[in-house]
Order: C-alpha cells, then structure tokens, then sequence
C-alpha cells in the first residue's frame, strides 16, 4: 500500500475544527490552524513567529504542558494525552482545553519541537453544567411542589371557613388578607420552581448580573409577576350545592400531605375520599372496590403513575383516571405515554387550583 501524499495530512491538519498549534524547539509558533483561528481569534499573521506562551495565563502553565510530555509518569515519554490546561482568546477570554501532544525529534534524535491538539471543552463544561441543572431541577420541583401544593390547598380551605365563620356581620378581611398574601407568595415560590425545571428541559437558560462580574440565573418571567397578583377565590358551596356529593373517588399520592390536602378539598365539596401512598397500595384497593374515579401522582418509587394507569385500564377500564404532575414538560414521557394509551385527565401541578381539581372531577366523572 503506497503512503498518502504529504498534502492530505497538511489538508487535515489545517481544516481540523480542534485548535493544532506546531512550536519549534524554541517554542515559536510554526503552525496554527483554522480550528485555533476560530476558537482563539488570532489570525495566523499575529502568532506565526511568536512564543507559544501568548496562548497561556502564564509562563508556568506554558511549562507544565511541555513538563507532562517529558513526564513518564503522566504518560508514554515525549507524549501527553488529554492534559487539561487553560487558554487565553484574542479577547482575553480564558478557555478550559485538553491538550494531546508529542514532541518531535529530528533525524539524529534530537528535539526539534513539538505539536499539540487542544480540544475546546467550554461546550462539553456546558453541557455538563446542563444536564446538573437538569437533575437539580427536577428534584427542586418534585420535592418542593408537593409541599407548597399542600400549603396552598390548605390556604384554600382555611380562606373559604374564614367567610363561613365569619358570616355576614363579621367579614374577618384582615385575615383573609394575611391568607391572600401568604397564597400569593408561596404561588411565587412554585412559579418559580417550575419555570426553573422548565428551562432545564429546554436545556438553554438566560443569565442576568446581580453584582459586578457575578452573574445568576434568570428566573424572572410575567408568570412570575402574574402568580404575585392575588387571585379571586371560589366561594365556599353550600351544604345544598355540593357538585361532588355521592363521588367516591382515590387520591394516590407518595406524599401524605398532598393525599390529606387534595383530598380535604375534593371532601369539602361533598366528595367520598380514599388515599395511598403508593402506586402498589393503589392498587390493591381499585382491586377491593370501585372507584368513580382515580386521581394519581405521575412520579412515584414503586409504581408510578403509567403503571397505576396501565393496571386500571386493564383490570377496570369503566374507571376514569387522572394523573397529577409537578412539572412543566414530562421528563420521562408518562403522561405521553399515557395519553397514546387513552387517558384523558392531566393536572398540572402549579399549583393545583381548588377550582381547577373540582371541575375535572367532575368532567371525568360526568357531573
């Protein structure tokens, strides 16, 4: 097999998207390429000739790239692999690279120079601080929704006793205005939190600087400022007018104080309320006896809420169910899932409004 010409290696060096720098033994630059040029922002006529070091932070690191090679304890002698080191950009920008190089040697063995390929690993330190956030964001939102969801559904139902108690003569306003206050805040705080798991699953996110040269994420949104804006309540039903009287209905649920809160205020508008903790409990009780209708958690640790669903159109397909969610996008492609599979009720949970968790009962269950 005949060698390839000398001009497919230049070809390759030269068009190569990593940043390839040759230094003589001087350490003059002798070759940058077009990757270099567009990572760094030099043009070849401001590094050709020039030492090496105008790429590093400092003389020392110029150093230790050259020690690694010569370091057979880093790796094979005159050679270094993916040695992660710091480049400085025409702007002054400094790089995060991995360097793999070897020193080259002449025909008397002498050392001639040496030439590196540096990987650029500002996208790939991107994606990884992505994919963090990502994981951050869903556990913020799962373990933080539940809990608020429980706060604002017990607000709900303290504001509507409130008006009860207090009766015409006695309106209470300036607790219903602590109430009000108290709703709005905490529904900022899961607006919040979910516009935070929200951007991670559209994996890109804006910044803002909150103190000179520190900057953080910005979760500023109008849904932010919408969720601050009191909200008007639903009056509290009458004994005679209660649209859930006569429904029987499980509330599944791995945190009991949503299972509590959910199903106080289903019960406060005459509903017959069951719950679990778990997919598995679940389960066993739609076995045991109807349900008009089975209101499910989507993340759960034994069976989540596809599976509870899966097992429900199976065994009892005449039993509605609606599933419940902490977040803006489905993570894992449940309630996708779910719905290619015929269900019809999803909750979001941010948060879950009275009067929202009322009005689909009631659409499933044909009220």
């Amino acid at each position: 097999m005949s060698a390839l010409p000398l001009i497919y290696f230049e070809r390759l060096l030269e068009d190569s998207p990593d940043i390839i720098v040759a230094v003589d033994r001087h350490g003059r630059i002798i070759f940058f390429n077009d990757g270099a040029r567009t990572a760094l922002g030099y043009s070849s006529s401001e590094v050709l000739g020039r030492h090496v070091q105008m790429f590093y932070p400092s003389l020392d690191d110029a150093r230790s790239v050259m020690a690694a090679m010569r370091d057979p304890l880093i790796d094979s002698p005159g050679k270094v692999r993916n040695f992660q080191t710091t480049f400085v950009t025409h702007t002054g920008e400094r790089v995060a690279v991995a360097i793999s190089g070897a020193l080259i040697y002449d025909e008397t063995g002498a050392e001639s120079g040496s030439i590196g390929f540096a990987k650029d690993l500002r996208e790939i330190h991107r994606q990884d601080q992505l994919a963090t956030l990502e994981e951050i964001a869903v556990s913020v939102a799962h373990e933080v929704n539940n809990p608020l969801t429980a706060i604002l559904n017990n607000l709900s139902l303290l504001g509507s006793e409130i008006r009860v108690l207090g009766g015409t003569d006695q309106p209470c306003d300036v607790e219903l205005e602590r109430i009000d206050s108290i709703e709005s805040s905490v529904t900022k705080i899961q607006t919040i939190v979910n516009r935070l798991s929200a951007m991670a699953g559209a994996r890109r996110y804006g910044t803002r600087e909150y103190l000179p040269g520190t900057r953080m994420v910005d979760l500023s949104s109008d849904d932010v400022s919408r969720a601050a804006t009191p909200q008007p309540r639903a009056t509290a039903p009458t004994s005679g007018e209660l649209p859930l009287r006569g429904l029987h209905v499980l509330v599944v649920d791995d945190d009991l104080a949503v299972c509590h809160s959910v199903g106080d205020v289903l019960r406060a508008q005459g509903c017959d309320v069951e719950t679990a903790t778990s997919g598995a409990h679940a389960r066993d009780l739609v076995d045991e006896r109807p349900f008009d209708l089975v209101l499910s958690d989507v993340v759960m640790p034994d069976v989540d809420g596809y599976d509870l669903f899966m097992f429900i159109r199976e065994r009892h397909p005449e039993t509605p169910v609606v599933l419940m969610t902490a977040f803006f996008y489905d993570r894992d492609h449940i309630i996708k899932r779910s719905k290619i599979n015929g269900l019809d009720g999803v909750l979001f949970k941010k948060p879950i409004e009275p009067a929202r968790l009322v009005e689909i009962v009631r659409e499933r269950c044909g009220r």
